[in-house]
């Protein structure tokens, strides 16, 4: 996490506050623009990478920044006229060094409209940054953010080579730390799943290559960053990586794509799909995969709960935290989901569940809330997820998880899709639910999420790697503790008409109580007076007058 590196914190710090005091002062906007530089540095450093990686190996790879670019207005016109731009003048290498003036000139007419374009006119990004607009309006600020955003990928390199972190999700990480700095972040639901919450979703579900993944509120794309991190590590451990280490979650993840062939490239890039209501977070969630080397990212601008959206028994795989916002416009609502509430938080569940095909998998973040509500929408879903699903999991998360921006107590969803919608249900999908009360995370649970230590000084990973390892060694003969962290319930208890499906873990776990002993109430006064007065003795406290000593005193004497 970004807040656990006070340089990076610092230098983050300092971007926003360029932005802010530059005249950019709308958050979404600053951070939508400071996207757009940190694309530029992202392209040109996996461009060279990519040119490295080709010449090592020997394989083919034409440079993005080989030959000349024509601006799409030119492209009509007559030959002669056009006024091709070298591409290698468009790399953040090359324009940095300019002075600030031509710098400006330079990144708003020719590097911005040469990103805008870089797909081909018909591809999915082009068409999402049609609008998309470069506003920073002052040669020093663009100067200074070129500057500090050098500085921010210096550190990142230095923290990713001393944790373990393969160059995690930078962009999804600045975009999260910038978030924390506005007082309105989350109001719109739009905050950031924390990184190792992802990573334990994904090794949860285990997602393999060719496996078709979805969110349906993708916001900057992290769980879609994650499936893809998950699947290509797995394929470097494949082809016999030794050099993987575990990341201060515990989590072995690696970023560098090499194990892929031409063809799992392919495969994995058609694989990973996402839908937003928000343009801005659309752009953010294209231009955060294409930093990672997914060159042509399926997110799309949908609002997948509405009439407009129409998939259905779609995917293998569907990770989300979708927006808890409470309620939408009932109109607006796809006919096909039947829950009769515009509570967002149960239909994007249910709506989770028609994406899914039969044999799919889903793990996703909701509230609390949903586990225990009393209404009909509220008892139907959980219905569903128990008797058309096989509801493998429910891991409750401690309140502080999604801190600074929200508080609320959330729990992790994990099933499986068995009966469809239309199916008629023979037998009920699910025969036993796995619960897990996590405690820790591996970060403290107040606004400042600091990085938590081990006894001897190691990273603490929290409740992260136990719960893999013992939700994938569940076993219902032997999980059967309700007293300890984790067992498992029979679906015919949560059926019962006692328990109502309710999923909330406090219905099953049996709570210890453990037998205290208090010190006798004349030791305790002792224990007070001479907390007062030090070694005094009998004679001399006799004397005592007035003050608290002598109420003690007189207190004793009562109780005997």
């Amino acid at each position: 996490m970004l807040q656990n590196n006070p340089e990076l914190k610092s230098k983050i710090d300092q971007l926003w506050n360029k932005f802010w005091s530059g005249g950019i002062s709308n958050p979404l906007t600053a951070i939508e623009q400071i996207t757009y530089l940190l694309f530029m540095k992202r392209l040109d450093e996996l461009d060279q990478k990519r040119q490295a990686d080709a010449e090592w190996t020997g394989e083919n790879y034409t440079s993005k920044f080989t030959g000349t670019w024509i601006p799409p207005e030119e492209r009509n016109w007559p030959a002669s006229e056009q006024r091709p731009i070298e591409k290698r003048t468009l790399r953040w290498s090359e324009f940095k060094r300019m002075q600030a003036e031509d710098m400006l000139q330079h990144v708003q007419g020719k590097v911005f409209p040469f990103l805008k374009d870089l797909n081909g006119a018909e591809s999915n990004f082009t068409h999402h940054m049609k609008n998309a607009v470069f506003i920073i309006p002052k040669p020093a600020l663009l100067v200074e953010a070129v500057k500090t955003i050098d500085d921010i990928f210096e550190v990142m390199e230095k923290d990713s080579k001393e944790k373990g972190q393969a160059f995690q999700d930078i962009q999804g990480d600045v975009y999260e730390f910038l978030l924390s700095e506005i007082a309105t972040a989350g109001k719109n639901g739009q905050f950031r799943t924390p990184r190792h919450i992802i990573k334990l979703m994904a090794d949860l579900v285990q997602p393999q290559l060719g496996h078709k993944i979805a969110d349906p509120a993708c916001g900057s794309g992290g769980f879609l960053l994650g499936a893809y991190q998950y699947i290509v590590t797995e394929l470097a451990k494949k082809t016999g990586a030794q050099d993987l280490k575990h990341d201060e979650d515990g989590f072995t993840r690696t970023s560098v794509a090499a194990a892929l062939t031409e063809k799992a490239q392919a495969i994995l890039s058609s694989s990973l799909w996402g839908y937003d209501i928000d343009q801005t977070m659309v752009r953010l969630g294209l231009m955060n995969l294409m930093m990672h080397g997914i060159d042509e990212p399926h997110i799309d601008y949908k609002d997948t709960l509405s009439k407009s959206y129409t998939e259905e028994a779609e995917y293998d795989i569907v990770l989300a935290n979708p927006p808890f916002t409470g309620s939408i416009d009932k109109g607006d609502i796809n006919e096909n989901l039947t829950l009769g509430t515009t509570k967002t938080e149960l239909l994007f569940v249910e709506n989770i569940y028609r994406l899914l095909k039969t044999g799919g998998t889903a793990c996703v973040i909701v509230p609390q809330g949903v586990l225990f509500g009393s209404g009909s929408a509220f008892k139907t879903l959980r219905q569903m997820l128990v008797e058309r699903c096989d509801l493998k999991a429910v891991i409750t998360l401690p309140s502080g998880v999604f801190k600074p921006y929200a508080g609320v107590s959330t729990a992790i969803l994990l099933f499986t899709k068995v009966w469809g919608p239309k199916d008629k249900v023979t037998q009920p999908a699910t025969e036993y639910v796995w619960f897990y009360e996590m405690v820790a995370d591996g970060y403290s649970l107040d606004d400042k999420r600091s990085k938590q230590r081990t006894p001897d000084g190691n990273d603490s990973w929290g409740d992260l790697q136990d719960i893999i390892a013992k939700y994938h060694a569940r076993n219902p003969a032997t999980d059967t503790d309700r007293a300890a962290k984790c067992f498992m319930v029979p679906r015919t208890e949560i059926a019962d008409g006692k328990n109502n499906y309710d999923l909330s873990l406090s219905r099953y776990k049996q709570d210890v109580f453990e037998e205290v002993h208090y010190d006798a109430p004349g030791v305790i006064l002792d224990r007070l007076i001479q907390a007062e007065v030090g070694d005094v003795d009998e004679v001399e406290l006799a004397k005592v007058q007035s003050g608290i000593v002598r109420e003690l005193l007189e207190l004793k004497g009562m109780v005997g």
